[in-house]
């Protein structure tokens, strides 16, 4: 439990957001699956990337770790060895997903488990195509809850249409499918973060993308590394202080070198849609993932609508762009965003009780909420719920609410952003 109070003079200051969270897990997964060393800068040592390298661990991959710095020393695939432990991957629905899909190509047997959390969260639309695919998974529901056990090897190609937009979903299908004889296919409804096709690339892996968003690859190439991979600061997490210097009167924050990967930049679109000051500076563009700092300045801000193929590139910043809506004129409609519903939490649900209880104008819908703004906000005692995205925007919205805000479940913030809070506070102290 967190006391949390505003703030009277405005945010000020720079600080570096920690490591993408999805380029973390991926460099360690990617490396571990590689023939060669690994290194990676700025890797975030939250709770979730952790699982990762447990799991993989586990698996027989020397794996060092000094704080944000990463050594893999990678075999091939064929060096991942069967585990005499169960997998655990905690809170990572990354972990589980993108795992799935490796284990499904491997001829061992492996089980994975996850945290209470974990086990609410549906596995069938990746268990369902690695069964096509020749995958024997069992688990509860008929493989769509944890416990998962699989016993890989055998598969072969698939032509797959996903019904919805999910990177978790694609990169689990692509990674089975280097295992496969064949050509395995994805196509997405709306194109989705391309974080595994960059990486794989990296990696000496082809990759092809056709017209309409098609992703496919042929079974059987090999990944080499000699790698250094460094980890841009997560866009996720820079959302909560860039929409905090927006909404907090009299701030002025640098973000540094934040990730600008084209799949994951609606929050600034729709910052600056809605109005917020914002600046860049430092762009670098010429490796496999994009970056540049970015300052932001608090600004007078108006509703707006979003929905259709920006919702997978914004998805996991909905709960900080509704606290943002509440400091907006106008309405804002969100929409599209059925996704919500099988996050950490229903973030539908989650959203919209919480900022109640501070006071905001929302209300949910079947696919998003609707949000009335201006609001003045009031201290309250919110709850995470275990979600690290409820409990940061809960903390956001201390910064703007009258008196003292309690925030139950702090810890669920660590799975992302370790150093949230210290980032807050020296931000408060200019």
């Amino acid at each position: 439990m967190k006391k949390l109070t505003g703030t009277a003079s405005g945010l000020k200051g720079t600080i570096q957001i920690p490591g993408d969270k999805s380029i973390s897990h991926r460099s360690v997964m990617f490396g571990s699956m590689a023939k060669g060393k690994t290194t990676v800068e700025n890797f975030l040592p939250g709770d979730d990337c952790l699982s990762t390298i447990s799991c993989f661990s586990k698996l027989g991959v020397k794996i060092e770790q000094n704080g944000s710095n990463v050594t893999v020393y990678g075999n091939g695939l064929k060096g991942l060895r069967e585990s005499s432990e169960i997998l655990d991957v905690g809170n990572s629905g990354t972990t589980a997903r993108l795992m799935m899909g490796i284990l499904s190509g491997l001829p061992i047997h492996s089980v994975l488990i996850g945290d209470e959390s974990i086990a609410k969260r549906p596995m069938k639309r990746v268990t369902v195509p690695l069964r096509d695919m020749g995958a024997r998974i069992q688990g509860n529901q008929d493989g769509n809850f944890t416990p998962i056990s699989i016993q890989g090897g055998g598969l072969r190609g698939l032509d797959y249409v996903s019904p919805v937009a999910s990177a978790q979903v694609k990169s689990a299908i692509l990674l089975a499918g280097l295992q496969a004889e064949g050509v395995t296919s994805v196509s997405e409804p709306f194109k989705s973060r391309d974080h595994t096709e960059r990486m794989l690339r990296a990696f000496g892996v082809e990759v092809k993308e056709e017209e309409g968003g098609k992703v496919s690859l042929v079974g059987g190439q090999k990944l080499v590394s000699d790698l250094h991979i460094v980890v841009p600061g997560d866009i996720s997490s820079a959302a909560f202080f860039l929409v905090a210097g927006a909404i907090v009167p009299g701030s002025r924050i640098t973000l540094e070198r934040v990730g600008l990967n084209p799949t994951r930049t609606g929050i600034l679109e729709v910052l600056k849609n809605m109005g917020a000051s914002l600046s860049y500076s430092n762009v670098i563009e010429d490796g496999p993932e994009p970056y540049a700092d970015i300052t932001v300045e608090s600004s007078d801000l108006k509703g707006v609508e979003i929905g259709g193929d920006i919702i997978p590139r914004l998805i996991d910043e909905v709960p900080i762009i509704a606290l943002m809506a509440t400091q907006a004129e106008g309405t804002t409609v969100i929409k599209d965003a059925e996704e919500l519903k099988v996050k950490e939490t229903n973030r539908i649900d989650t959203v919209v009780n919480e900022l109640k209880k501070l006071g905001a104008d929302i209300e949910a819908t079947e696919d998003g909420m609707i949000i009335k703004g201006k609001i003045r906000l009031h201290g309250c005692t919110l709850d995470s719920y275990g979600d690290h995205r409820i409990g940061m925007m809960g903390a956001v919205a201390s910064l703007i609410a009258e008196g003292e805000t309690v925030l139950q479940n702090d810890k669920a913030i660590n799975v992302s952003y370790p150093s949230f809070f210290e980032h807050m506070e020296s931000l408060r102290r200019g």
